[in-house]
């Protein structure tokens, strides 16, 4: 099953520079790839996410013992398509896993994707 591909990102340079250079906040629509849609969806459910603090935890969760940054990625990817988010997922993922990558070194591997 295909995952996450950030060569299907569409998310613009400085719209993630700015994301990335912003302080985490609870805003979910703050995340490239999010919109009041994707927000919606995301609240909704047991395992609902209405901060991005939450969607950052809910990206480490996928973190564990030997589990490759692209396995990492396609994890977090394949909870967002069970959400059912749609539109701008490897955006999310994209948007989240550079996010972490800058306090924890190593989370996410974009040469792994060439």
């Amino acid at each position: 099953m295909a995952g996450y591909n950030p060569n299907n990102t569409r998310v613009q340079e400085d719209t993630l520079a700015t994301f990335l250079r912003q302080p985490v906040g609870d805003d979910l629509q703050a995340v490239p790839g999010i919109g009041p849609a994707n927000a919606r969806i995301m609240a909704q459910g047991e395992d609902r996410v209405e901060t991005v603090h939450q969607l950052i935890g809910k990206f480490l969760s996928f973190k564990g013992p030997d589990v490759t940054p692209v396995e990492h990625c396609d994890a977090f990817y394949h909870w967002l398509q069970a959400k059912q988010v749609n539109a701008g997922r490897n955006n999310i993922v994209l948007a989240i896993a550079e996010k972490v990558d800058l306090f924890i070194p190593g989370v996410y591997d974009s040469a792994a994707y060439d």
